[in-house]
């Protein structure tokens, strides 16, 4: 089970840091993501990170302003969101378990969060 919290509403070029905290030991094995979803568009790709760490992979609209990371040992997933835009705006998801290496599309991955609402105004 994946419980995403942190959203919130700010001005544009605030930053803002959304947790999601995993239940489960199995989580620390897991490739582990960040999708968003704005009203009226499909959920898209922001950015995963391998159950080991390493370099994250960003889609292009976030590289240079946010960061995953993730804490293991909390089984616990970070997303750093830095110079937020209005265009950021959408209800953030966090996923685990990417079966496969396309770890970029949503349909790869086993489990979800609920969401937490991001709100960029300008």
């Amino acid at each position: 089970q994946l419980q995403a919290s942190g959203g919130g509403l700010v001005q544009a070029g605030d930053s803002l840091r959304l947790s999601c905290a995993a239940s489960g030991h199995a989580f620390r094995s897991y490739t582990a993501a960040w999708f968003r979803q704005a009203p009226g568009k499909e959920r898209e790709f922001v950015g995963y990170i391998r159950w080991g760490g390493g370099t994250p992979y960003y889609q292009d609209s976030v590289k240079g302003r946010f960061t995953i990371t993730r804490d293991n040992a909390k089984n616990t997933l970070y997303l750093q969101m830095n110079r937020l835009k209005p265009e950021d705006t959408a209800l953030y998801y966090c996923a685990a378990q990417c079966v496969g290496t396309t770890c970029y599309i949503k349909d790869a991955y086993g489990y979800w969060g609920q969401g937490t609402q991001v709100t960029v105004s300008s």
